[in-house]
């Protein structure tokens, strides 16, 4: 787990999002704690649960990008799930389980990734060498053709031919190694990377729809009828496909490293991975709060939130990998809570959440911030898109301000979506520029206070702001 101080965590949230100061502190704490509990004694570190969050905030604040910032920084497996998504064990819908198996692909995916990288140069260099070996079997091939395209001369200079066996073979052999060298040099040149080959390739292995069946089974059940089901797999052979040197490099450098990586190794780091490091964002948990339904979606609510219990709390989940133990993965959860409150939901599961933070809607100074200090600021990746096209896109310190200002307004006029309604906001502003963009090439264009008033103005006198903007 990569050691990082909470104000580090802090600064570097700080770089993408703007305020929510008090949900940053709390997440940052939560992680900090988790690096502290390795640090302990195996047996105090049994003892000590993670601190389960709540987020309480309306919606495009920052509680998903908080959430998912978060575990690119620790470099945890992540995985954002809705709970409205759900349904009770009995009903037709996911069961909550699913989740944990999905962490745990995320798991593997990145532990994978992680030895790819690590066997990369010498992956790459044993496709080289099957790339070699290719290209000399095809130039082998032709060789051939081409004297069977001979064979009249050939049976007429029979015995002679014959008398020369040993002498050509002698000569072929010598050949050869100058030949691998010659191309080598010239594939290490680039001079070779269309030039179309045939290769063979392992036929591909992915039984993973059919293995779904497993998390439904029973032990029994599952030790009985999986070998039976084995044996009725077909043994596949090897594939040959053609293509280019350069596609060729990429496909066999693939398979190359995944000789080279022992899955159980990959399945082991990655289970330990999601028990010690996983997080998990349940966004929407207050649609499936309130008292009981007997009709209408929210039939099975109360049913998930019991469902959610025993995982959020510490159970072991089975799945194609294997079992998962989920007693410290940390679980982020967070909703609006217009129509209800966190007392909704069941006492059992507000427990589970001990830490609980509210996210405060955007002011107008917040949405200037948000235009201007993050690293990927809207006003940034839309100077980028037009820079391709050679339109130099600048905003004035004014029409940032009237962005923003018109940005409140509609906010406050519809429905509040926060930060988002910026970038409904920023379309409807760069909408002439970006369709005339090609005919502007070479020239610069200025978004002042006036340039944002001619194309919002109108839009904000009329009552039906829905018709236009969302």
């Amino acid at each position: 787990m990569i050691d990082l101080t909470p104000q580090q965590i802090v600064r570097e949230l700080d770089r993408y999002i703007i305020g929510q100061e008090q949900a940053k502190r709390a997440i940052a704490i939560a992680v900090r704690n988790r690096y502290r509990r390795h640090l302990l004694s195996p047996e105090l570190q049994a003892e000590i649960m993670p601190k389960n969050i709540l987020m309480i905030g309306p919606t495009g604040v920052g509680k998903t990008e908080l959430a998912r910032r978060l575990a690119r920084l620790i470099e945890a497996p992540f995985i954002k799930v809705e709970a409205t998504k759900f349904t009770e064990v009995g009903y037709v819908g996911r069961d909550v389980e699913s989740i944990i198996r999905d962490l745990m692909e995320v798991a593997v995916t990145m532990v994978h990734e992680k030895k790819q990288h690590e066997v990369l140069a010498q992956a790459a260099n044993k496709a080289q060498q099957r790339i070699l070996d290719y290209l000399l079997k095809s130039r082998s091939s032709l060789v051939s053709q081409a004297k069977g395209n001979t064979s009249q001369v050939a049976v007429a200079h029979e015995r002679t031919a014959n008398s020369t066996t040993g002498v050509t073979t002698q000569r072929t052999t010598r050949r050869l190694p100058a030949q691998r060298k010659r191309l080598a040099e010239m594939l290490a040149n680039s001079e070779l990377e269309e030039q179309i080959i045939e290769i063979e390739l392992e036929p591909e292995e992915d039984y993973t729809s059919v293995l779904e069946f497993v998390t439904g089974m029973s032990s029994d059940d599952f030790n009985e009828g999986f070998p039976e089901f084995l044996s009725t797999i077909p043994l596949q052979r090897k594939r040959s496909r053609q293509v280019s040197v350069k596609e060729a490099r990429r496909l066999l450098t693939q398979e190359e490293a995944n000789k080279l990586i022992d899955f159980d190794q990959v399945v082991e780091e990655a289970t330990h991975l999601v028990e010690e490091s996983g997080v998990v964002f349940l966004d929407e948990l207050d649609k499936i709060a309130g008292p009981k339904s007997e009709l209408g979606p929210d039939v099975s609510g109360e049913g998930v939130q019991r469902d959610l219990l025993p995982i959020v709390e510490g159970s072991t989940v089975m799945t194609r990998y294997g079992p998962v133990k989920t007693d410290h993965i940390l679980w982020i959860a967070a909703g609006a809570f217009h129509s209800s409150k966190p007392s909704d939901l069941i006492p059992e599961l507000q427990g589970r959440f001990p830490l609980r933070v509210e996210l405060h809607s955007l002011s107008e100074e917040d949405f200037l911030r948000i235009l201007t200090q993050p690293e990927n600021a809207l006003t940034k990746q839309y100077q980028a898109l037009l820079a391709v096209e050679g339109v130099q896109l600048i905003f004035s310190p004014d029409g940032l301000k009237e962005i923003a200002h018109y940005t409140r307004l509609m906010n406050e006029r519809l429905e509040n979506i926060g930060a988002r309604r910026l970038h409904t906001v920023m379309e409807r502003v760069l909408d002439d520029v970006s369709f005339n963009a090609p005919a502007l090439a070479g020239t610069t264009v200025v978004i002042d206070r006036n340039y944002v008033q001619q194309r919002l103005q109108s839009l904000v006198a009329n009552e039906d702001l829905s018709k236009y903007i969302l």
